[in-house]
């Protein structure tokens, strides 16, 4: 074209300098004339042989030139195409096109004012692209995309244009992760085309069913129980996992994936594993079956009592710990529960954790074998030889121990009497006196004392210890040397509201009674009685096996009295008239006055003769004669 151009001006040029010159010879018309002709016919030819394209046309072209803003494309027309740069960099910045490529490309104008035509290469690939999903609309067909990204309601799927992909029609079930499908091809129909608005709607789901259709009838046909079959696992709850048999789904439950012990079948699956399983239970008209995966091995249970008899030494793996033990695997599919009192006979074992790990190889002693519920119990600290029993043979029930308090309780004090080994002084076993509320009134923690021990129990890992039976010699002392009647000296330690406790020997004490104070009645012990103070008591009560002393005052006032009565003479027997106006202490009170005066009122009246005054013993004696009577018959 360029060629023709030039030819062009010369023949402008060539007219113009006829004009100028005026040359007129006929030679050189004849000449001119020729090559006008010639240069027609040229023009004619290259008009014959142009393509001629409509804009909105698309067209094949060939990349002649790369400059800084442009592509420059030949389509065989008379004019070169022009396409902007953009249209063919890659993300990076970089073009994706070399000088000599054929593209695709769409006639957006046939030629400006300079004479170019405007191409697009984008265009044109996305009119063939909407031309194909077009026709995979209308003939159904399956066409391959790629997962751009998560979207509102579903995922963006490039078919060589963006299209949408709803969440409900990605599988024949939910899809909790749509992530997972990001950056996947996948096999998609085309259910909806909107070239106008731009829009096209695909469906993996469809596919999916036609596939399972298919799939199911093969599998009906074939399923039976008991048949061992493979599947891909589809879906995992916490009660179990999916599987797809080839169209129809069944159940593997999680009792039914291993002889062992699982918490979650995620432990055993993950979605997308083939699998091979075991027909358990096949309902053809419902659809539904049900799996098993352990059920392809035999029941390690079966034999277990021989396998691993009570008392025989075993070696696990620690598989899990809990709060209250930790689970040791003795082979594939059987476990065993170390409980935490297994662990260890002289230590106090807050969590397993302290003693094993997850991953360690331990050995264990067999306990108990519970074929029905598949139980087997293990012990860890009967590997050692068990402290108690020693305890029994090094110590004896009586003998005298010395420990360091631990530990205080409201219902006692534990004594360390050996490392790991505990005894307890009960709330009842510190004093045989004194009312004891809590044990810190008597011992403190971290104390180092006496004790004597009063029961041993290996088999509860239990030693009684007791502190009051530290004066068991002391009270036997004191009712071999004493008896009721005693007299002793007692001083007051403590006053209560009933009485006192009264110190009678070292490390023994007695009770008086506020009734055992005094002749006449006491309200307040403390009225008479003072804390730190001795004083002189009877024996009124001795009980050994109660370790109890009875003590009173009130009866050596009366044993005094006694004693008195027995050394004064006997009243004789006198005249009424004077017994009755003088007591036997010489005095005069109202009441003998009363009765002096009543007995002149009787003297009025008849007079008694000498004798029977003589014999008449004086009312007053007779009354003390009474009131001694009754008080011996008190005591």
């Amino acid at each position: 074209m360029a060629d023709l151009n030039n030819t062009d001006n010369e023949i402008t040029n060539g007219g113009e300098f006829e004009k100028s010159n005026s040359f007129s010879e006929s030679k050189g018309t004849v000449e001119i004339q020729d090559e006008n002709l010639e240069f027609e016919k040229l023009l004619d030819m290259y008009d014959n042989t142009a393509a001629s394209y409509d804009e909105g046309e698309v067209v094949m072209g060939k990349v002649i030139k790369i400059t800084d803003s442009e592509v420059i494309v030949d389509i065989g027309y008379k004019s070169e195409g022009v396409i902007p740069k953009q249209e063919f960099l890659r993300p990076d910045g970089s073009i994706s096109i070399n000088i000599g490529d054929e593209v695709e490309v769409l006639i957006v104008m046939e030629e400006d004012q300079d004479g170019r035509i405007h191409l697009s290469h984008s265009r044109a690939a996305s009119m063939k692209i909407w031309d194909r999903i077009e026709a995979a609309h209308r003939d159904e067909e399956v066409i391959t995309g790629k997962v751009l990204e998560r979207v509102k309601g579903g995922l963006a799927v490039d078919v060589g244009i963006r299209a949408f992909l709803p969440g409900s029609l990605i599988d024949t079930h939910p899809i909790r992760n749509l992530d997972s499908f990001i950056g996947e091809e996948i096999d998609v129909k085309v259910i909806k085309v909107n070239k106008k608005r731009g829009n096209i709607v695909l469906s993996r789901k469809v596919i999916i069913d036609e596939e399972n259709k298919h799939k199911r009838e093969e599998t009906l046909k074939t399923l039976k129980e008991g048949d061992i079959t493979k599947g891909i696992v589809k879906n995992i709850t916490s009660y179990g996992a999916f599987v797809d048999l080839g169209g129809i789904d069944g159940l593997l439950h999680i009792t039914d994936m291993s002889w062992g012990r699982i918490t979650h079948p995620s432990e055993l699956f993950v979605v997308g594993d083939e699998v091979e399983v075991k027909v358990l239970a096949f309902d053809k008209e419902g659809e539904k079956v049900s799996l098993g995966y352990k059920q392809k091995t035999d029941d390690p249970w079966e034999g277990i009592a021989e396998k691993y008899p009570v008392s025989a030494k075993v070696k696990g793996k620690v598989t899990s710990i809990t709060d209250y033990g930790a689970f040791i695997s003795l082979e594939e599919g059987i476990e065993g529960l170390v409980h935490v009192s297994e662990m260890s006979w002289d230590k106090k074992v807050k969590h397993p954790s302290k003693i094993v790990g997850v991953g360690d190889i331990i050995e264990t002693v067999v306990l108990e074998i519970d074929q029905d519920n598949r139980k087997i119990s293990l012990g860890l600290k009967q590997i050692e030889p068990n402290p108690w029993e020693k305890i029994a043979e090094k110590y004896e029930i009586g003998s005298l121990i010395e420990g360091t308090v631990r530990n205080l309780t409201s219902f006692g004090a534990f004594v360390e009497i050996e490392e790991g080994i505990d005894g307890l002084i009960h709330l009842t076993d510190i004093s045989y006196t004194k009312r004891i509320n809590h044990p810190s009134e008597v011992v403190k923690k971290g104390d180092v004392i006496k004790a004597r021990i009063l029961n041993i129990d290996p088999e509860n890992q239990q030693i009684s210890l007791g502190l009051k039976q530290l004066t068991s010699e002391a009270w036997d002392d004191f009712f071999t040397n004493h008896e009721v009647g005693d007299l002793i000296e007692g001083k007051v330690t403590r006053i209560t509201t009933f009485g006192a406790f009264v110190e009678v020997a070292q490390d023994v004490e007695g009770l008086i009674h506020v009734s055992e104070l005094d002749t006449k009645k006491i309200d307040k012990p403390e009225d008479v009685l003072v804390e730190g103070q001795s004083y002189s008591m009877k024996i009124i009560n001795l009980d050994r096996d109660e370790k109890k002393i009875g003590l009173s005052i009130k009866a050596i006032i009366m044993d005094e009295k006694k004693k008195a009565r027995k050394k004064k003479p006997k009243p004789k027997k006198e005249k009424v008239q004077k017994t009755k106006t003088e007591n036997k202490e010489g005095t005069i009170n109202i009441g003998d006055l009363v009765g002096d005066q009543l007995s002149s009122l009787r003297g009025l009246t008849s007079k008694a003769s000498p004798a029977q005054e003589e014999e008449t013993p004086a009312k007053d004696v007779v009354d003390e004669e009474q009131q001694e009577e009754k008080e011996e018959t008190a005591e």
